[in-house]
């Protein structure tokens, strides 16, 4: 028999000589004959098999290592652009987060310049006491404008609380009880002397020193509000 290099045909060839040793042997009434043939096609058959040449088998064995470096390139390739897919994703993120801080910076530092750009226009239109011309006497409403042009606007309504409760917005009240005197009710009404000598007549001169005393005890007249609303005296 002929050696079969590749092992399929190898094994039928093997095969195919088995059987027609069989058939032979049993036509001719020899079961020996038939039984002999087959051990021997059988042994045939495993020396086929094993007889494949080794290139053939080295060269089966390249193709699989290829096959498996191919895969693993792949696998390698394809871990690759998902970590720069992710890395990529990642300073985007970044990027966008970095830019919206960026602009609410930006827009903060836009608030706070608009804020002391308004506080400097406001602190600008306060005037002082002497900015005032010295009259014989004045009316309610005269006083409340002063007042409103000596102290900033969000100070003002709690300013008038306070004056309104203790003098009715008279520059002249008087306490009998106490001595208190003037707008703001200072006891002794002499105190308002630091703030100018003409403390009994002008209303400008009793404002100057009603806030004085309001941001230095409570911060300012708001301050004082709150005080005067828990105690009914500040």
């Amino acid at each position: 028999m002929s050696r079969i290099s590749v092992r399929g045909f190898a094994v039928a060839s093997a095969t195919a000589v088995t059987t027609v040793g069989a058939v032979v042997g049993v036509a001719s009434g020899d079961p020996q004959h038939a039984s002999a043939d087959n051990l021997e096609t059988t042994a045939s058959d495993a020396t086929l098999l094993a007889d494949i040449p080794s290139g053939e088998q080295a060269q089966v064995q390249t193709v699989s290592l290829a096959q498996q470096a191919s895969a693993q390139s792949a696998a390698a390739d394809q871990a690759a652009q998902k970590s720069a897919e992710e890395a990529a994703r990642i300073q985007a993120a970044h990027d966008a987060k970095a830019k919206k801080q960026a602009a609410d910076d930006k827009a903060e530092a836009a608030r706070k310049a608009e804020e002391a750009k308004k506080a400097k226009a406001a602190q600008n239109a306060i005037k002082s006491a002497s900015a005032f011309a010295v009259q014989s006497s004045y009316s309610v409403s005269a006083v409340q404008a002063m007042a409103r042009q000596m102290m900033p606007a969000d100070q003002f309504q709690c300013f008038s609380n306070i004056v309104t409760r203790e003098s009715g917005w008279n520059y002249t009240a008087t306490n009998a009880g106490s001595g208190a005197y003037g707008l703001v009710q200072a006891l002794p009404g002499s105190k308002m002397a630091s703030a100018g000598a003409d403390w009994q007549t002008n209303p400008a001169t009793q404002i100057k020193w009603g806030l004085n005393y309001m941001d230095s005890r409570y911060g300012s007249p708001c301050g004082a509000w709150s005080f005067w609303q828990a105690h009914s005296w500040y």
